[in-house]
């Protein structure tokens, strides 16, 4: 079979129009660079949108827990970029068999997925996705949706001025489609207004999905910039053995000890820093003053507004938070001096329960999952009649609704298994897979003002999960 444009990146032998960025994960990542005449992908990371997300942090309240945890939504778009280039050179022979006569070339396709990767973070606003769980679900909307507006009305200009990838040009016909990369980052719901190619429908696979482009980035970078130790994990042979056939994106089933590596990683990073105790403590002190918060600096809607809400980041708003200590506004004083709490790591909450389930401990249709406002109900029914008015907060890590939560990937999803033995195609219920992952992240726990109380809650607590039928009477706390 013969593949349209060059197998391996021109910039390897001729490095005109090609720049290195530096990576502490893959070292150096190849982008296209001033070209004469031309827009290039440096064109894109240097624009304003994008420069801005090196002022929203990677792990919103993550990382004043983990201390090195620095990292931004713009080092992680660079690495999701990379992350796709990779995947189109893979990936491109198995599309070009499916769709060779309507194929674009592939310094098309991969540059198509690399600008994807690039902008797919490109909407979000300050705290990430705390910010569309808190405010930005007032609007309905979210930051892809966001993203995919910044992509028509700031970005569209430079995309179609692109004219090669980093593995070559693209055929004289072919300009690069913003809506196209809009697509990617975010699926229409409902009937799709415009008429999309197949082959394009088959590459947002690659950004809706067990593992994708994005997941792969920054499991990779989290751990690495946290210092959690996530165990093995080879990205790299889940990629060589991924294709796409009719049906989807495809798994050689060689290639599921890879694939039960990167779950168990992920999940790994879920319980342990997405889900730490004190990170979900500081969201919880957190939810109290983030929305009347963005009332004040974020009143209009973002899609409406958008020059406005390009300024707003986690460096505005932690900068307009502290000159609110000498407002004039009582609010607004109220505020400076909850956020001055968070700031300076002065948390209200204090673990005084946990309880953790792998996924494998779930059992198909038990009741685990409760609303925390459900739990709470219960533990005060529990509760002796003195310490009935106590202070006390439940969380629920795993009802977190973030579009990452591999939970919920779990509740309806499936996997295009490929058997190399019979050549069929079959689907794996990923339920199946995730029973030989033993990372726990199903995790109830009750947080108090302090310790006065905690082994009252503790056996509220138990009760209230363990009633009607719940939890098995030989389950205890960790």
């Amino acid at each position: 079979m013969t593949r349209e444009g060059p197998h391996i990146p021109k910039g390897l032998t001729d490095r005109k129009g090609i720049g290195l960025i530096a990576d502490p994960l893959y070292h150096y990542i190849l982008m296209t660079d001033r070209i004469p005449g031309e827009r290039t992908e440096r064109d894109v990371i240097d624009s304003p949108p994008l420069q801005r997300l090196r002022r929203i942090f990677q792990l919103q309240s993550a990382r004043w827990v983990f201390p090195s945890a620095e990292h931004t939504r713009f080092q992680h778009s660079l690495g999701t970029m990379y992350v796709a280039g990779v995947f189109a050179e893979q990936l491109y022979p198995s599309l070009y068999e499916l769709f060779s006569s309507e194929l674009p070339s592939f310094p098309y396709i991969e540059a198509l997925l690399r600008i994807a990767g690039l902008l797919h973070d490109i909407g979000h606003g300050p705290f990430c996705h705390f910010f569309d769980e808190q405010y930005l679900v007032k609007f309905q909307t979210n930051h892809e949706e966001i993203g995919q507006h910044l992509i028509r009305e700031k970005i569209s200009p430079i995309l179609k001025g692109l004219r090669r990838s980093i593995s070559g040009p693209f055929k004289t016909s072919e300009v690069l489609d913003p809506e196209q990369v809009a697509f990617l980052i975010k699926r229409p719901e409902g009937k799709i207004k415009r008429s999309h190619p197949k082959w394009l429908i088959l590459l947002q696979h690659l950004f809706r999905g067990i593992f994708t482009v994005d997941n792969i980035d920054y499991v990779l970078r989290d751990a690495y910039m946290t210092g959690v130790a996530i165990g093995p994990m080879d990205w790299r042979r889940l990629l060589y053995y991924t294709s796409f056939k009719r049906k989807g994106l495809v798994l050689d089933q060689r290639g599921m000890d890879a694939l039960a590596m990167f779950l168990n990683a992920r999940l790994y990073l879920y319980s342990n820093v997405y889900y730490h105790r004190t990170t979900r403590s500081i969201d919880l002190q957190l939810q109290e003053i983030f929305r009347e918060t963005m009332e004040i600096l974020c009143p209009y809607h973002p899609v409406k507004e958008m020059d406005q809400y390009l300024q707003l980041t986690d460096w505005s708003l932690m900068e307009k938070v502290r000159e609110w200590k000498t407002s004039l506004s009582q609010r607004e004083r109220h505020l400076a001096e909850k956020w001055d709490e968070i700031l300076s790591r002065k948390l209200r909450w204090r673990c005084v329960f946990e309880e953790k389930l792998s996924l494998r401990e779930m059992e198909p249709g038990r009741p685990l999952f409760l609303s925390p406002q459900e739990v709470q109900h219960r533990i005060k029914r529990h509760l002796p009649k003195m310490l009935k008015g106590i202070d006390f907060q439940v969380d629920m890590a795993h009802h977190d609704p973030r579009p990452l939560n591999p939970w919920h990937e779990t509740e309806k999803g499936t996997l295009l298994i490929d058997d190399p033995g019979t050549h069929r195609v079959s689907r794996e219920p990923l339920r199946r897979l995730f029973e030989y992952i033993p990372a726990k992240v199903a995790i109830c726990r009750v947080y108090a003002l302090d310790h006065r109380y905690t082994l009252s809650l503790n056996q509220a607590a138990r009760q209230a999960l363990s009633s009607e039928g719940d939890r098995r009477p030989d389950e205890t706390n960790l």
